[in-house]
C-alpha cells in the first residue's frame, strides 16, 4: 500500500549480521516496469545508489548475497533477471544448474552472470511464457530444482502479485494490513508486522494486492497454515522460566541446531558450497585441522574433534587460543584452521 524501497531496505540492513558481499533490489514501477539496482559490497552502498536513483513502486523484492557461485559483483548480485520482465532473489544453492543451464541456453535463453540463481529467473520465465501466472510457473519450475531455495519472485505482467518457495531454506509471510511481506527471517520484517506464517517445507506462497495471502503445498493443494505473533524478542533478554540462562541455551539447542542446518543440507548431503566459493577445492586439500577457542567455546571444540576424527577420519587438535597465539605453533601443510568464539569478540581467537 505504500512505497516499498526503503521498507527493503531496512530489512536488508536487519540481516546484515548474518555477513554477505552484495546487495540489490528489484521494484515494479506504478506503470508496470521492473527497475533495479545493485551493488557490490556494503547495503550502505546500495542506499548510496539509491539516493541517486530511487526505485518507486509498493512491490519489490530485495537480497543480500553471500556469494556461492561467481565472484562477489555487481554483474552476479541479486536479484536476477530473465529479460526485462521477470526477478528472482534467491537462499540456497540450485545442486542440477549445470543441467538446467545448458538446456535453457539450447532454448536461446542468454545468461550474464556466474550464478546459480539466473538459472532460476530463466526458468521462471520459460514456465511463465507458457502459462502466463505467475504462481502456476514458480510451482512447475520448482518441481524440477535440485538442492536446497528460498525464492522471491516478480513479474511485470503481474504486477500487484509476487511468488514465494521455500525447500530446505526458511521463508515467513509477514501478515500486515491490507499488505503483505516475505522474508527469510522475521526479523527482517519486525519493522512492518508482528504477525508471521512460518511456511512448510515445499510450500509455494502467493501475495497479491490488498493483503491477499494463498498458501499450497508441495502438492499443490491449498492450506491454512496458521498465523503466529511473534514474541518480541523479550525471551532473548530474560530466562523465559528457566533457572539460568546457561539451562535456557541448553534446551534450546535443538532449534539452534536445526536453523544452523537449514539452507545447508538436501534429503542426501550436506550443500558444500554453502560454505563459500572455494569451499570444495579447498576442503579437498585439508589433512588436519586446529581448531582454536576459549572457554565454552573450547569445550565445544573438544565435542567438534570426537566428530570430525570419527565421522571425517581427519586428525584434529584443540587449542586454547591464548596458547596458541604465543607459542610457535608447527603447522604441517593441508591444515584447516577453525576458530570459535561465543561472543565473536573474544580478543585472543581474534
Amino acid at each position: 500500500e505504500r512505497n516499498v524501497q526503503n521498507i527493503l531496505l531496512e530489512g536488508l540492513r536487519r540481516l546484515e549480521y548474518r555477513g554477505y558481499d552484495s546487495a540489490g533490489m528489484a521494484v515494479l514501477s506504478n506503470d508496470a516496469r521492473l527497475n533495479r539496482q545493485r551493488t557490490a559490497g556494503k547495503v550502505a552502498r546500495l542506499e548510496t545508489r539509491l539516493q541517486e536513483v530511487p526505485l518507486e513502486g509498493v512491490v519489490g523484492i530485495a537480497h543480500t548475497r553471500w556469494a556461492t557461485h561467481g565472484r562477489p559483483n555487481e554483474q552476479n548480485a541479486h536479484p536476477h533477471q530473465s529479460g526485462d520482465s521477470l526477478a528472482v532473489v534467491h537462499n540456497g544453492i540450485i545442486e542440477n544448474h549445470e543441467r538446467l543451464k545448458a538446456e535453457l541456453e539450447g532454448q536461446g535463453y542468454v545468461f550474464t552472470s556466474e550464478t546459480d540463481t539466473e538459472v532460476v529467473a530463466h526458468l521462471l520465465a520459460r514456465e511463465f511464457n507458457r502459462s502466463h501466472d505467475l504462481l502456476a510457473a514458480v510451482q512447475s519450475a520448482v518441481a524440477t530444482l535440485e538442492g536446497a531455495y528460498a525464492l522471491g519472485v516478480v513479474h511485470k505482467q503481474q504486477p500487484d502479485v509476487i511468488v514465494g518457495a521455500r525447500k530446505g531454506s526458511p521463508l515467513v509471510v509477514g501478515v500486515g494490513i491490507e499488505e503483505a511481506f516475505l522474508a527469510s527471517d522475521p526479523l527482517a520484517l519486525l519493522q512492518v508486522t508482528d504477525r508471521f506464517i512460518y511456511l512448510q517445507e515445499g510450500d509455494v506462497v502467493r501475495l497479491a494486492k490488498g493483503g491477499d495471502i494463498a498458501v499450497h503445498d508441495a502438492s499443490g493443494q491449498a492450506q491454512a497454515r496458521p498465523v503466529q505473533t511473534y514474541e518480541h524478542g523479550d525471551g532473548v533478554a530474560s530466562k523465559d522460566g528457566y533457572r539460568h540462562f546457561m539451562l535456557k541455551e541448553i534446551h534450546e539447542q535443538p532449534q539452534v541446531i536445526a536453523a544452523t542446518l537449514e539452507g545447508r543440507l538436501t534429503e542426501r548431503h550436506v550443500l558444500v558450497r554453502s560454505f563459500g566459493l572455494e569451499a570444495e577445492s579447498l576442503l579437498a586439500q585439508v589433512r588436519q585441522i586446529h581448531i582454536v577457542a576459549c572457554g565454552t567455546s573450547y569445550h565445544a571444540g573438544m565435542v567438534a574433534r570426537y566428530w570430525l576424527e570419527r565421522y571425517a577420519g581427519i586428525p584434529t587438535q584443540v587449542e586454547v587460543a591464548s596458547e596458541y597465539r604465543y607459542r610457535q605453533v608447527v603447522v604441517p601443510e593441508g591444515t584447516l584452521f577453525v576458530t570459535l568464539s561465543q561472543s565473536g569478540e573474544t580478543a585472543d581467537t581474534l
